[in-house]
């Protein structure tokens, strides 16, 4: 059997493995499902189609899987989807999707999500995020792998997020945020490049020159964004391994629309 506090109300359609431990008070709906080695601490709601995977450690006064912010909502069967050794820590909330997307609230893989974040519907994040406290997800929101974001940071709806990119305290997104880019400000300008971060992950000397060639041809050489991603192309003929990482921030460019932009 789970480790089922006796205060717990917990649905018996509700999918638990039987190495799930649910604290006091805490309350877990019918359509939730929640795999081996996740730990649901104490006042914890976890409602809607909601599924989470393994190894989680969610954290009191969590609520998860509650309907969208979203008045065209009108009961649909959406879902909020949680993968495997993600920190929720408290006060969270997690919206279920919505149908005028995918219908899916999306969290990867060994993120970090520290109290009072907001997931509002249809966001995607990847992997190894870390989301410092307070930070705020509108709906439709895409953050890639490795991103970090400050506390109090605010991000607009449908704004997309590359990956390894940062956000300062209180910084607030109305464009998309490039990969490998540090901003700050309200709203949000670029400072620099998130170096130290590559460095950390086993980036080679190259591969970081090649991350701060592409700097310097979006913010410092007064290009348009036409001219610069021509050039960032043809820093793979220097920089073979820089490949993959050319390759993602040109796949990025190339999805902005021109109405939001990029954080600049």
């Amino acid at each position: 059997m789970s480790a089922i506090h006796a205060t717990a109300v917990v649905d018996p359609k509700a999918e638990l493995d039987s190495s799930v431990t649910v604290g006091p008070y805490t309350v877990i709906g019918p359509h939730v499902r929640i795999g081996a080695g996740t730990t649901v601490g104490p006042h914890v709601v976890i409602e809607g189609h909601t599924t989470i995977g393994k190894d989680n450690r969610i954290f009191q006064f969590s609520s998860l899987g509650a309907i969208p912010q979203d008045k065209k909502y009108a009961g649909e069967p959406c879902e909020l989807i949680l993968g495997d050794r993600n920190t929720v820590r408290e006060f969270c909330t997690f919206n279920i999707g919505s149908p005028g997307d995918e219908g899916v609230t999306r969290i990867g893989n060994d993120n970090w999500i520290m109290a009072y974040v907001h997931l509002a519907h249809d966001c995607q994040v990847g992997n190894n995020t870390i989301f410092a406290n307070n930070s705020q997800l509108a709906g439709h929101v895409h953050v890639d792998d490795w991103v970090i974001l400050g506390g109090f940071t605010v991000v607009h709806q449908f704004v997309r997020i590359g990956a390894h990119s940062m956000t300062a305290m209180c910084a607030l997104l109305f464009a998309d945020l490039p990969p490998f880019v540090m901003c700050q400000g309200q709203p949000a300008s670029a400072r620099s490049m998130n170096y130290e971060g590559l460095r950390r992950r086993g980036f080679s000397p190259e591969r970081i020159a090649a991350v701060k060639a592409m700097h310097k041809a979006l913010y410092r050489d007064d290009l348009t964004l036409d001219n610069a991603r021509a050039r960032i192309a043809g820093l793979v003929d220097d920089t073979p391994e820089a490949a993959p990482d050319v390759e993602m921030m040109l796949s990025f460019l190339e999805q902005t629309s021109p109405q939001r932009g990029i954080v600049r």
